[in-house]
């Protein structure tokens, strides 16, 4: 259907993946929580590049062995900020701290997450929050769980009634991109009734899979950044689009999240 995520039939043996897959990001995400605490201080470029590889590879040496021994055969996207369509197969796509310039800073929007991809469609997922200890699951035709409740997206069918959220996908972005991302966050600021801007994509995209904010846009991004939250939102019910309202993949330009009933009037907005 346009405007929405493939999602295959679901499989007894995902089913039975997302435990391990919970146990590992619950693992990575308790290390994170001991590094947690004061701002890192850092001088140069290459002193926050070493401090967040630092983060990442505290996660990656629990996440790594404990998810290649679950699906020994799946491969593993080695950065986590690549785009793009996967080869054909399983692969795990990962961000070992998600957020993570937030956790060098001392700030508390950060998580863990694993995603398992099959021939490019998202089929299960597990997001942990380590301050909140809320653990976010999804498993393709099965449905959005947090912490084994079930989740749903919001009923609001007014854009103007509705929360939305944006998010810097990376720094350096190119110049056409942040122009575009400056010009829709203007028209949301007419168009919805509060319009939220923070990284981490991942925590947006659990608060609309939630039913706690409407409808979260961004302009590129990796695959990490949107593949966990696209099922999420999905299996709860939410609509995915490109931000022109056309079936999303991993080559999309943009990326839309919303509740069904703000999802065309946010596509209107964007497309101006």
């Amino acid at each position: 259907m346009p405007g929405t995520l493939h999602t295959p039939d679901v499989a007894a043996g995902d089913t039975a993946l997302l435990d391990g897959t919970v146990s590992a990001v619950r693992e990575a995400g308790a290390a994170l929580r001991e590094r947690f605490g004061e701002v890192v201080s850092h001088g140069t470029r290459d002193e926050l590049m070493r401090a967040l590889a630092a983060n990442d590879d505290t996660a990656l040496d629990i996440l790594r062995p404990r998810l290649t021994r679950l699906r020994p055969d799946a491969r593993w996207v080695e950065d986590e900020l690549d785009g793009g369509a996967l080869p054909p197969g399983e692969w795990w796509v990962v961000d070992p701290a998600e957020g993570n310039v937030n956790h060098l800073h001392g700030l508390p929007e950060w998580a863990v997450t694993a995603t398992l991809v099959r021939d490019n469609q998202p089929v299960l997922t597990a997001v942990h929050v380590p301050l909140t200890g809320e653990t976010y699951t999804a498993v393709s035709g099965a449905g959005a769980h947090l912490d084994g409740r079930p989740l749903h997206v919001a009923p609001t069918a007014d854009l103007a009634l509705a929360i939305v959220a944006t998010s810097q996908a990376r720094p350096d972005e190119d110049q056409d991109v942040v122009r575009r991302v400056g010009s829709s966050i203007t028209a949301m600021l007419f168009d919805a009734l509060v319009v939220r801007t923070a990284v981490p994509a991942t925590l947006h995209l659990v608060d609309v899979a939630a039913g706690r904010i409407d409808a979260f846009w961004q302009f590129a991004g990796a695959r990490a950044d949107l593949l966990p939250g696209a099922l999420l939102v999905t299996e709860a019910g939410g609509r995915i689009s490109d931000a022109e309202g056309r079936p999303w993949t991993p080559l999309s330009e943009g990326f839309l999240a919303a509740a069904p009933g703000v999802h065309a009037q946010a596509v209107a907005t964007l497309s101006r």
